[in-house]
């Protein structure tokens, strides 16, 4: 077990002085909280003992049914009875993880991948093979050449696991016309699809596409979260599964928690009843896009040549290359210094590569913040820059 890159920055990033691009935090101060606070207490005041009492492995049955309301929005078309309600949706990959992996087996992801979920595979002791990625998403033919080249070594694949839309922490969003051959690669191999879509209803530009679960049935388990669209202090997440992995996942739920916090489903149950959460999330939609906007703007102005990044067209996240030769690791203290943090790319490859990359988030800071942010970022960019010209040779010949 080692410490997350994430959850390490935490206590430096919290800091007044510095500016966060760091932890990917929801903007919950736009949510109605006078209205939230009365919803709640009417539930106590009403529904006291159901809230604060045990309850089913599987989650709240009103809950469920409104998870594939929600989940409708996207296409996605299920029966509550295959939902299981989970601690975020991180315990669900915790969960599914313990039913499918053996020590040794393999696990392929995209080439960066969510940090939660490289966790979550090293804590069973799976390999995690790293699929290329490029501004269109996963590439299927490196899905093909991975599962090829994995299988004629003897090693057992367990599934693979996307995060197809706005990509934690890439940005990027699998292309539609890859959707299908993802799943028909993963089809011909036999191969189960681990879904993760916590961002699907925060896209930008007109209306998002087709989750792979809603193409198909069979071979997918979608796992979604109210921790963007609501609040990620409520800890909700689901997974969507065929009924033999249901039933696993319910066990591995009672070992784990014994059952998720009944006061947290209903605190979403009541929400989802009483508050107009579809305005929400369009308020959301349009926060996030001002500061992914004020973001990119930035960073034309400002960072200096050699640097590229992703245009993300929803969620929370920019992925930045910085110039050839700058490790974005070693350069953090010096950031941190200059009171700008993020998080260093190595964070999100299982063989701790990535060093040349870091991940942007824009979700909480303010645009004026991000601004400021970027340009304190660009000047330790800038500064690392003049110290490789000025000391390379000499750094070149003591290696």
């Amino acid at each position: 077990m080692v410490a997350s890159e994430i959850r390490a920055l935490f206590a430096v990033a919290s800091r007044p002085e510095i500016v966060s691009l760091a932890g990917g935090s929801p903007f919950v101060s736009a949510l109605p909280l006078d209205a939230v606070g009365d919803m709640v207490a009417r539930l106590i005041a009403s529904q006291g003992q159901d809230a604060l009492q045990y309850c089913a492995a599987q989650g709240d049955l009103r809950l469920r049914e409104q998870i594939c309301e929600v989940m409708s929005l996207e296409g996605v078309v299920a029966h509550p009875d295959e939902v299981v309600v989970t601690v975020g949706s991180q315990q669900a990959l915790d969960l599914i993880t313990r039913i499918f992996v053996d020590p040794g087996d393999v696990v392929l992801a995209e080439a960066p991948s969510y940090v939660g979920a490289l966790g979550a595979f090293a804590a069973y002791q799976a390999e995690v093979v790293h699929v290329p990625m490029d501004e269109s998403g996963l590439i299927p033919e490196a899905l093909s050449a991975a599962i090829e080249r994995v299988t004629a070594e003897g090693r057992t694949i367990k599934f693979l696991y996307t995060v197809p839309s706005f990509h934690n922490p890439a940005g990027v969003t699998l292309a539609e016309s890859r959707r299908a051959e993802v799943l028909r690669v993963c089809e011909r191999a036999g191969l189960l699809v681990i879904e993760d879509n916590p961002y699907g209803l925060l896209g930008f530009e007109g209306t998002p596409l087709r989750p792979l679960r809603a193409r198909t049935r069979d071979g997918v388990v979608y796992l979604g979260s109210f921790s963007k669209t609501i609040a990620a202090g409520l800890r909700v997440g689901w997974a969507v599964a065929p009924a033999a992995v249901r039933d696993k996942l319910v066990l591995a739920a009672e070992s784990a928690v014994l059952c998720p916090a009944s006061f947290a489903q209903l605190t979403v149950r009541e929400y989802l009843s009483t508050q107009p959460w579809r305005e929400q999330i369009k308020t959301f939609r349009e926060l996030y896009r001002e500061r992914r906007d004020a973001m990119l703007q930035a960073l034309t102005a400002m960072m200096p040549s050699g640097c590229a990044w992703t245009t993300p067209a929803g969620g929370f996240f920019v992925w930045l290359r910085l110039p050839e030769g700058i490790d974005a690791k070693a350069m953090l203290p010096r950031a941190v210094s200059s009171r700008v943090a993020y998080v260093p790319g190595t964070g999100f490859y299982a063989d701790g590569s990535g060093a040349g990359h870091a991940r942007l988030c824009y979700s909480l800071p303010s645009p004026d913040q991000i601004s400021e942010g970027v340009r304190r970022l660009a000047g330790v960019v800038d500064a690392e820059l003049t110290l490789r010209e000025e000391f390379g040779p000499v750094l070149r010949r003591h290696g």
